[in-house]
């Protein structure tokens, strides 16, 4: 019995592991506002992701978003990383207060935003809404 569940836990990690490759995750794009204009105005799907390098909880959504954007559903979605510390008009051009905060778009509508969550299922939750309705 316990041979099975091991046998089945092997098989759900490895499974995991070919489906969510960070190698084919959207990396992250420094922001500038010139690219998520661009990106709005083609009506692409967006998330922006306020970050500070000495966040943990950034390091925390960091791989959540990786494994995200690897999967296909995400493959059209662009990252935009806004330096908390040094993109100060970005952070008000956004509303943004806190490092941490990810904030989805579609288009030039913004769908979602969260501050400080960490768990995939409601990183996930946020970036369905980019998808188009």
């Amino acid at each position: 019995m316990l041979r099975r569940v091991f046998l089945a836990l092997a098989v759900t990690v490895a499974t995991l592991g070919a489906t969510a490759s960070p190698s084919a995750a959207a990396d992250p794009r420094p922001y500038t506002a010139a690219a998520f204009d661009a990106a709005q105005a083609a009506g692409r799907p967006i998330l922006v992701d306020v970050y500070a390098p000495w966040c943990p909880t950034c390091r925390a959504q960091e791989p959540v978003i990786e494994r995200l954007t690897a999967q296909p559903a995400y493959r059209d979605l662009i990252v935009f990383r806004v330096d908390f510390d040094d993109q100060k008009d970005a952070l008000r051009r956004f509303g943004a207060q806190r490092q941490s905060t990810l904030i989805a778009f579609r288009g030039r509508e913004e769908t979602g935003r969260n501050v400080g969550v960490t768990a995939y299922f409601e990183i996930e939750r946020l970036l369905q809404t980019t998808a188009a309705r």
